[in-house]
């Protein structure tokens, strides 16, 4: 997979119109692509912080990094005080004026860890696109306010999540991954 940066809004429009706003509630969002593990297209990344946000991100910026475990671990180090890689890291942008000649509006920046969601996905029986558009999704709303520290916060951040994803066609993040049959030993 490439790296580079692409920016498209979340209605998938691509290319300098999206960078220059939509005007039809979008949000831009900027995928910049630091490794080269395979990821979904910008477009899809684009259209899941779109779902998530709603009305939220109408007008709003967000960018999308994507890394490799040492800058994951890094961020994570300098940012939690936690010196390994977690899967995202959400950084909502402080609040500062609008002017004129501001474009979008900074909701904030999330940065998803290829290797760790991979692994993550691998271990929980889930398809690696749907814990990308699972983390995508935790990570935007958390841009907007949800928290999970409280039990009632956490409850109030997974409906959403559950209803976002399931509106775009993925099955619950949070329902016990199926059991795997046992295979018989045919050399006993």
């Amino acid at each position: 997979m490439a790296r580079g940066t692409d920016v498209v809004s979340g209605r998938g429009r691509r290319g300098s119109n999206a960078a220059a706003g939509t005007g039809d509630g979008a949000v831009v969002v900027e995928v910049q692509r630091a490794v080269r593990s395979w990821a979904p297209s910008a477009r899809r990344i684009a259209g899941w912080v779109q779902a998530a946000l709603g009305r939220r991100g109408a007008g709003a910026a967000v960018a999308v990094r994507l890394v490799g475990a040492a800058e994951g671990r890094r961020l994570n180090r300098s940012w939690r005080r936690k010196d390994y890689a977690t899967n995202v890291l959400s950084f909502p942008a402080a609040a500062g004026p609008v002017t004129a000649d501001t474009v979008a509006r900074p909701l904030g920046d999330l940065v998803i860890c290829s290797p760790v969601l991979a692994r993550e996905a691998r271990e929980q029986g889930k398809t690696r696109l749907a814990h990308w558009a699972h983390l995508v999704v935790h990570g935007s709303l958390h841009l907007v306010g949800f928290e999970h520290e409280r039990d009632a916060d956490a409850r109030r951040m997974e409906r959403r999540e559950r209803r976002v994803l399931a509106d775009l066609g993925f099955p619950d993040p949070y329902a016990p991954a199926p059991r795997r049959r046992a295979t018989p030993r045919r050399d006993i």
